[in-house]
């Protein structure tokens, strides 16, 4: 058994459990491995570095790739999600949202979807996300940094109602302005309200705004999202969800 502060604890491990095959019998336990991604994953160590006191980091990698094809990883996200929610006091299904993109530098060994930001200066991926009034992610989409986030708009709602579908409202920056607003209530009959920044060269914390970027910042906290290292771009989602699975489970 190994000892990292990455580690689930065994409360957490019990309600993980729950979306795992753990009745067969196995070489090495699923907790270890589970163990195992999340220390890459706060680290930002490459998997063949993973300490020798995991699984073979073969075995790691087989089965995160395993449970990123099977959508295991993001049912268990929205399922915490829900969780969390009702803990919170708050409803299952989120009405409102708050959306925002995130560009991020790539890397030698990152592939899929470079594109330079022009505004940002930042060659590489965009995260585009979604989150509800508490800052849980909602729906994730990695794209080309190239891409306004007007543009990259609808394909990350459209992940959204797929498993969200009350949400009726989205807050989202000045960014989404434009044609957008009457395209996604038409298509998806939700209503975009633009919260708009007043003061020009002055901070200012402005409200609905601050949670998405909260969540950037909590995401950012892992180190293997500091930059993009990943080759596929549905790696770099996956590495998104987790990065909020863990942040979940840290409140148990």
């Amino acid at each position: 058994m190994t000892n990292y502060p990455s580690n689930l604890s065994d409360s957490q491990w019990q309600y993980i459990s729950i979306f795992l095959d753990t009745k067969r019998n196995r070489k090495y336990e699923l907790r270890e491995v589970f163990n195992g991604i999340l220390y890459l994953l706060k680290t930002g160590c490459q998997w063949r570095m993973l300490p020798g006191d995991f699984p073979d980091w073969h075995m790691v990698y087989y089965y995160f790739s395993s449970w990123k094809r099977t959508g295991i990883i993001e049912v268990l996200q929205d399922a915490l999600v829900e969780k969390t929610r009702l803990e919170s006091g708050r409803k299952e299904q989120p009405t409102a949202g708050i959306i925002d993109a995130q560009s991020v530098k790539s890397t030698l060994v990152s592939s899929e979807s470079k594109g330079f930001d022009a505004g940002k200066k930042v060659k590489g991926i965009k995260r585009h996300i979604i989150v509800d009034t508490l800052g849980l992610v909602l729906a994730v989409v990695i794209q080309s940094a190239s891409v306004q986030d007007r543009d990259g708009a609808i394909e990350v709602i459209d992940k959204m109602v797929e498993s969200w579908r009350n949400v009726i409202k989205i807050f989202a920056d000045s960014g989404y302005r434009g044609r957008l607003i009457g395209l996604v209530k038409t298509k998806f009959q939700m209503e975009i309200e633009i919260i708009k920044r007043n003061e020009l060269h002055t901070f200012k914390i402005l409200p609905k705004r601050w949670v998405v970027e909260r969540t950037f910042s909590w995401i950012d906290a892992n180190r293997r999202n500091s930059k993009n290292y990943e080759r596929l771009n549905d790696t770099g989602v996956a590495m998104i969800h987790l990065s909020a699975i863990r942040i979940m489970l840290n409140r148990f």
